[in-house]
């Protein structure tokens, strides 16, 4: 059976995209959480991952003998061991598009992953406020994900951004996650985007992961002493 290798729910975005794409697809595999107790050569969590992925991160697919680490090599992985899936679109031209933005991902919304770092459990609207004030790159990488979004959904004619769910979609979803904890503003098409992102079947049991956890992870928190 696959074993995926995650961290704490609650705060691990790069876990959650790989975790909900396999549970949304219905692949079978096992979860192994590994909770982080800071990021020093030293932590258990850095030793533990270490075993297993030579880049000491999550999350980290393990397939027989084979480790897959970094989220959109596993992606790719799933989507070629499990062909029959459509978790890339099938058409040629919104296939690369669906890369495109997942690169885009991947590499960039710096100011807002910094600003705004993903918090299930909380909910922070006076932080987001501050940030929204004070930083523009945060209005500016909110502003492409915004017309990111609305361009796609009206293309494809929703539900999701490529019509059905695909990888795109588990690569930005805590993004949503992000802007509901921040209370960020957004045009009223993509609230109700966020809100089916929030539903689906893989992001529901995530979240709900995360609401079990209680584990306040001062170093992951800078904005608050304790849980609300």
């Amino acid at each position: 059976m696959l074993k995926l290798f995650i961290g704490n729910k609650n705060y691990s975005s790069w876990s959650m995209r790989a975790w909900v794409l396999m549970r949304q697809f219905g692949i079978d595999f096992e979860e192994v959480m590994v909770r982080f107790d800071g990021f020093s050569p030293d932590s258990i969590f850095k030793k533990r991952i270490g075993e297993i992925s030579p880049a000491g991160q999550v999350p980290v697919l393990v397939d027989a003998d084979l480790a897959v680490w970094d989220t959109l090599a596993i992606a790719e992985y799933l989507a070629e061991r499990f062909p029959e899936i459509p978790m890339w679109p099938r058409h040629p031209a919104h296939r690369a598009r669906a890369r495109s933005i997942c690169a885009e991902m991947h590499g960039g919304f710096s100011a807002l992953r910094s600003a705004c770092p993903m918090n299930i459990e909380a909910r922070l609207p006076e932080v987001g406020a501050l940030a929204w004030r004070d930083r523009p790159a945060v209005r500016a990488d909110v502003a492409r994900i915004v017309s990111m979004w609305s361009e796609l959904l009206r293309e494809h004619q929703g539900p999701m951004l490529f019509g059905h769910f695909t990888i795109a979609d588990a690569y930005y979803a805590p993004v949503v996650m992000r802007l509901m904890t921040y209370n960020l503003p957004v045009p009223p098409d993509i609230s109700l985007y966020m809100a089916r992102v929030a539903q689906l079947d893989g992001v529901r049991a995530w979240i709900d992961g995360a609401l079990l956890e209680r584990d306040f992870l001062d170093f992951e928190e800078p904005y608050r002493l304790g849980r609300g």
